[in-house]
């Protein structure tokens, strides 16, 4: 078990899984979100491959200290990644608002327009995580948002 920042990473089984948990809040999540990266990379995920997945598990867990968490007292985000042959998955889960009609947002692009600007603040992180995994689901089960997320390793 490493402790890492706010939260501890436990390992189960070498390039088998590991878990981390954290506060929601901007400074515990970034943290949070390094220390999963670093574990990637010991378990031989390539550098490539580590930085993909490190951007979409930052997408969506600033999304959950953003938004799940806004207007009410922050809990904790806990993160589980399982090596399965050649993919890895990753359940994200919090005890935050559910998202809007229980759906994950559609993720279309931005709209760009060449004035710097006029560039939307927002509007990237879903599709950039649909575009970075393989397979994502929501569910929302006794109180939990549960975001999983599958991604091919080569």
């Amino acid at each position: 078990m490493n402790r890492i920042g706010g939260g501890t990473v436990t390992e189960t089984a070498k390039r088998g899984k590991f878990a981390l948990s954290f506060r929601a809040t901007e400074l515990e999540a970034r943290s949070g979100i390094c220390a999963v990266a670093q574990e990637l990379r010991l378990q031989g995920v390539s550098e490539d491959t580590a930085g993909d997945i490190e951007i979409a598990l930052a997408e969506a867990i600033n999304n959950i200290v953003e938004h799940a968490y806004s207007g009410i007292e922050s809990g904790n985000i806990r993160v589980i990644c399982s090596f399965q042959q050649s993919r890895l998955d990753i359940r994200v889960s919090d005890k935050g608002v559910p998202l809007p009609a229980g759906e994950l947002p559609e993720g279309a692009p931005a709209v760009i327009t060449d004035d710097r600007q006029d560039l939307p603040e927002g509007g990237f992180g879903w599709f950039l995580i649909r575009q970075l995994t393989s397979d994502i689901r929501y569910d929302r089960i006794n109180g939990h948002n549960r975001l999983s997320m599958r991604f091919d390793l080569a």
